[in-house]
């Protein structure tokens, strides 16, 4: 059974995708960008704040799946400019406290110039 996830505590979906799918005991965030959930402007102008922002609406999508950053297994994070890394790096570990297997890349452009776009797997709790 595929069930689709969507809370209005994280941004809306600006696409044909949904916020989470849980298949099984499993949660598939897509990726999220620094979106404010009410206004849906991007918000932040640093990495800093757009990552914050990022991993509040990631935790929002779980936490509406039955999940949380805790039960994060895998994350897919990608960056506008690879020089943020450090930047993204001291933030990111405030929230993903338990290291889940990660993967990041640098990529040309991210949606409405977005500087960092996270995307989680995750067992439900």
């Amino acid at each position: 059974m595929i069930t689709k996830i969507h809370t209005d505590k994280a941004p809306a979906a600006i696409g044909p995708y949904s916020q989470a799918t849980v298949v099984g005991n499993m949660v598939f965030t897509s990726g999220q960008i620094a979106l404010d959930p009410v206004s849906g402007a991007l918000s932040g102008e640093n990495i800093t704040e757009q990552t914050h922002r990022v991993c509040k609406n990631l935790d929002a999508v779980l936490t509406e799946a039955g999940s949380s950053l805790k039960n994060a297994v895998k994350t897919v994070c990608f960056l506008s400019n690879m020089a943020d890394f450090a930047a993204f790096n001291e933030v990111y570990g405030q929230y993903f406290t338990e290291k889940p297997a990660r993967s990041c890349v640098a990529v040309k452009e991210l949606p409405k110039g977005a500087l960092v776009e996270v995307e989680v797997i995750a067992e439900k709790c």
